[in-house]
Parts: structure tokens; C-alpha cells; sequence
């Protein structure tokens, strides 16, 4: 995202016995991007519907008031703890039956800018409305039109826009319009004034038969049948036939035991667990080194930077589409491995870049938000259309954008991305394959009960920003607010040498890291954090990045 926003802080409404702890109680807690979200969420938990149905109600909302992000036309995460089993719903986007692994490259074989990222052919088959859809019928409690209702009102009736909407708004259709023909953002989305009230007519009656028919309408009636259409009047890619046989996945979240939590999070496709894992694993493994070193001082982003480095050429080497690749996924996260990944960690020196190989023998514009209800279970959920409002195609007739997911693929293997990641053939085009994803929806657990649920967008950053904010709460014993504050940096590996930090560091640190050889600069966006965090003393806490506008709440369920 290319803003600040505004800073809500809430905090526990009270706290429980230190001597008798109590996870389970009447007290519920979100944490959203937005402030309609919020009040979308709790509306749902004080009516009676569980964490899941407030995350259905929310992401509708979101498609409304956060349309850079929130979405019909994206795909998604979402980890799911509830009845004692915590589960993960892949809900991201596919390729279109008509995409191929040269998709994008000329005659001579070289990547065509942009063809990825802006117009028709950039987009994947959506999956957010199967996966909600499937979500509720799974776990909800409250019925599925009572859910979309808040966001049927939302598009119909209005609602006010924040002015740094207006502003990534602005900064898209400047940027988009000189890269692609017959784009129809302007249509939709040029008129847009702050603190003004902004209706969507055509998304309202899109939502209300989603809200009548459930995920068919979506796949198979009228918004499909208008999808198909405008993308064969303009060389797109997604036909009636992907539409209505696009599936969402039930998988195995990612699990490892660090700090005496159960950490769950995503799994391929999806490279974000995986890297998490290998990220708080190593750093672990490297205790000794991070001895007495301050937060955020030139040795400890030094010691971060090494790290990270090697989960990243890991993440380009051996991840991709678990239905495509076999995905060496408990290697990679194997104690015996990992320790002697963290071997190789130089604590002084930077490791040269070009010598950073795959340790095994063989967007940025996302939206996130987390949900804990009265009754334990919660909610981690991560959607996207990928750069701000994706493909800046709006579906005539329906009102919602489409994504640009597809430039999540390897164009062409080494290459990178909008975001500078290289992939390599694991994450190569392919017709129904998923693309490779950061996005790291996560749930702590501590003892059987949630402790933790934590997610953000950031595109790149996402992993490195969920594991410093983890590392932030728990072995520096920031407060939750304080753990998504804290200033952050970025390093991935390529460009080389290269970190990234935001909002600010150290003077002398910057000089310091600079002397080394490092590259340091200050980035416009390092996602939005939205963090839940319980203490091993029942205390409940709920935190939204200061660099959003998001809103976070902790409340007692009416009884």
C-alpha cells in the first residue's frame, strides 16, 4: 500500500486471574483494515455467528469499502481453528485452461512488461466467493444472505471514502492507464471524492443474487456468464468452462513447535508457512549470536538478513503448486536441516549473493484481518487481486475487479516479479495450476487454546513482517500495538545486497549496514499488520498497523 493511516489502538477490556487462567470466555476480538469491516465483524459475533461467519460478512464488506484489496474478482487464504482442529482453505486463484508456460514471452523468448500485471490476460480464474461459500457451509452458524446483507447495504446506499483511498486510487490510474488498452477503471473508479459518499449499484445487485443463489450464481449464472463475455470481446483468458470448474482445497496447514507454541500457517501453494517456520527455526538455532544484540541495531538486521536470504532461495527453488510439484515440504522444515542452514549464517560479513544456493540435495496490494470469538475459534484470513485493484478491468454489469494474479507465476524462470522475487519451474504457468503466493495467514496455539492470529498484505514482505511481529511479541515482549509499530526490514535474497525498511531505523544503524555493503533504503509500504494476541495470562489484545486504517477491537459478547 503507498500510505500511512490512521492509528486505532484498542486494548483488553480487562484481564483474567493470573492464578487461574481462562481462555474460553465471553470476550471477542478483530482486528480489520478498515473501520466497515470492524463493525461488519462484530455486528455478526454479537448477533450469534461464529468467527467464521463474521469472516464471510467481512470480506463481502471488504469487496465494497476496500476495493483496492478486498474482493469478488481475487482469491485467498483462510486458516481455520475451530472444534479443536485448525485447517487450512486455499481458496487462490488458477490459471485459465488457455494459459501455457510461455504465456508472456515474445518470439524471442524475452517477458513482455506488463502483460502479467495490467489488462485481460492477467487475470486467474477467482476463487473468493467459492471460498467463502465454502467456508460457511463448512463451520457458520448464521445464515449465508444474512451475511452478505451488510455489504449489499454498503454498495447500495454508500459508503464514505477515505481520502488514501482517493489517493492509491489516483496513483493506480496514472500508472496503469500507459500499459494496457481498454481498461475501464476511469468508468468505475475515477470519480472518487474524499469523505464523500461513494454508491455501487451494479456490485449491490451482483451481491444480492450471490446472496439468493450461494457460489453457483457466481461460477455458473448471470455474473459468469457476464465475466465470460467481456473477457472473449477482449482477448482474456477465463472462459464459462473454468468458471464453473474452479474448486477450492482443503490442506494440511503447515505446523512446527517454536517458543512453546503450536505454529500453524500456510502451506504450498503458498510459501509463506514454510518460510516462517524456517525464519523463526533458524533464528532460534542462532540464539547465541542474537545474545545481547538490540532490536533492530545494525548486527541484528545483519543476522536477519542472512536468514532470510536463505529462505528465500529455498522459497525460488522448491515452491509452487502442491497438485502441480511435489513440494518437499518436511525437509524443508526438518530440525537437522535448519540447523544446518543457520551454520552457514556468517554473523559479521555479508554472505555473497551469487554463493546463496537451495539448501536441499535434489502483491502488494492485499488486504488481511483477524478474528477471535467468545468461544475459541478464530479466523487468520489473507485476500488479494494482487497489485492495487488488480488488472483494472471491472466486470461491466457486475461492478468488481478482476485480479492480476497471474504475474504471481515464473513468466519466465529467473526473472522476477513486480515484487523482484525470482521463481524457477516449480512455479512455471500452467493451465489450473496456482500460482505461488507470500501470503502467511497464521494461528498460534498455546496449551490447545489460540494465543495468537496474525496476518498481513505487503506482497513480498508479507513473511518477513508476520515473523518479526512474532518474534516482537513474544521474545521482546512488545505489547501487541507495539509489535506492529515497531519499524521493520526486508531482505529476499535478490536484489542483492538490498534492505528494505520501514517506517524508519537508526541513523547510525543505516551507516553502519551501509559500510558492510548493504544497500539500505526506505520503502513507501511494508504491509498492514493485523495482529490478535492472548497472553499465558488470558490478557487479550487486538492491534492494527499504525501504517493502515485499519481497526482493531476487543469486546464482551452480550450474553
Amino acid at each position: 500500500m503507498l500510505y500511512s493511516r490512521t492509528l486505532l489502538i484498542v486494548i483488553s477490556l480487562f484481564s483474567l486471574s493470573i492464578t487461574s487462567p481462562v481462555y474460553a470466555d465471553s470476550r471477542a476480538a478483530v482486528a480489520m483494515p478498515d473501520s466497515y469491516s470492524a463493525n461488519v465483524a462484530q455486528a455478526i459475533l454479537d448477533k450469534g455467528g461464529n468467527a467464521i461467519d463474521a469472516a464471510v460478512a467481512a470480506s463481502f464488506s471488504l469487496a465494497v469499502t476496500y476495493p483496492e484489496a478486498g474482493n469478488l474478482g481475487g482469491g485467498g487464504f483462510m486458516l481455520i481453528h475451530a472444534q479443536g482442529v485448525t485447517r487450512f482453505l486455499d481458496y487462490r486463484e488458477t490459471a485459465p485452461q488457455a494459459a501455457h508456460r510461455n504465456l508472456y514471452l515474445d518470439k524471442e523468448g524475452e517477458v513482455i512488461p506488463y502483460r502479467s500485471l495490467v489488462g485481460y490476460q492477467a487475470s486467474g480464474v477467482p476463487g473468493s466467493v467459492m471460498g467463502l461459500w465454502q467456508a460457511h457451509q463448512t463451520y457458520g452458524q448464521l445464515s449465508w444472505s444474512e451475511l452478505i446483507e451488510p455489504a449489499i447495504d454498503l454498495a447500495k446506499n454508500g459508503f464514505i471514502v477515505h481520502p488514501k483511498l482517493v489517493e492509491t486510487a489516483t496513483w493506480y490510474q496514472n500508472w496503469a492507464y500507459e500499459k494496457a488498452d481498454n481498461l475501464n477503471f476511469l468508468d468505475y473508479f475515477g470519480n472518487l471524492e474524499a469523505e464523500q459518499t461513494f454508491k455501487q449499484p451494479e456490485l449491490a445487485n451482483t451481491l444480492k443474487r450471490i446472496a439468493e443463489h450461494g457460489a453457483d450464481e457466481f461460477y455458473q449464472g448471470e455474473t459468469a456468464q457476464l465475466i465470460a463475455k467481456q473477457m472473449q470481446a477482449n482477448q482474456g483468458l477465463i472462459t464459462l468452462e473454468d468458471l464453473a470448474n474452479y474448486q477450492v482445497k482443503w490442506r494440511q496447514p503447515v505446523q512446527a513447535r517454536w517458543q512453546g507454541y503450536d505454529v500453524y500457517s500456510s502451506p504450498p501453494p503458498s510459501s509463506g508457512g514454510i518460510a516462517l517456520v524456517q525464519l523463526l527455526q533458524m533464528k532460534a538455532e542462532l540464539s547465541h549470536e542474537f545474545e545481547g544484540v538490540y532490536h533492530n541495531s545494525a548486527s541484528y538486521v545483519h543476522l536477519l538478513a542472512e536468514i532470510k536470504k536463505r529462505v528465500y532461495a529455498d522459497r525460488a527453488e522448491y515452491l509452487g503448486d502442491p497438485d502441480f510439484y511435489q513440494v518437499p515440504t518436511d525437509k524443508l522444515i526438518a530440525p537437522k536441516y535448519l540447523v544446518q542452514r543457520a551454520k552457514e549464517v556468517n554473523p559479521i560479513r555479508i554472505s555473497p549473493t551469487p554463493e546463496i544456493k537451495p539448501g536441499l540435495v535434489e502483491s502488494e496490494q492485499t488486504t488481511h484481518f483477524s478474528i477471535l470469538d467468545a468461544q475459541g475459534n478464530a479466523v487468520s484470513n489473507t485476500t488479494t487481486l494482487n497489485m492495487p485493484f488488480g488488472s483494472g478491468v471491472v466486470i461491466k454489469g457486475a461492478g468488481f475487479l478482476m485480479n492480476d494474479e497471474m504475474d504471481d507465476f515464473s513468466a519466465k524462470p529467473g526473472v522476477p516479479n513486480v515484487f523482484g522475487v525470482i521463481g524457477g519451474e516449480a512455479n512455471a504457468i500452467a493451465a489450473n495450476k496456482r500460482m505461488l503466493s507470500s501470503m502467511t495467514p497464521t494461528i498460534l496455539l498455546r496449551n490447545g487454546q489460540v494465543s495468537k492470529v496474525i496476518g498481513t498484505p505487503g506482497g513480498s514482505t508479507i513473511i518477513t513482517s508476520v515473523f518479526q511481529a512474532l518474534v516482537n511479541n513474544i521474545e521482546f515482549d512488545m505489547t501487541a500495538q507495539q509489535a506492529v509499530d515497531a519499524s521493520r526490514v526486508h531482505h529476499q535474497l535478490w536484489p542483492k545486497d538490498e534492505i528494505g525498511f520501514h517506517p524508519s531505523l537508526d541513523a547510525n544503524t543505516i551507516q553502519t549496514l551501509t559500510n558492510q555493503g548493504y544497500t539500505v533504503s526506505q520503502r513507501r509500504f511494508f504491509g498492514d499488520l493485523q495482529f490478535i494476541s492472548r497472553s499465558r495470562f488470558g490478557d487479550l489484545e487486538a492491534a492494527s498497523d499504525q501504517r493502515g486504517r485499519g481497526e482493531s477491537r476487543v469486546w464482551i459478547i452480550s450474553e
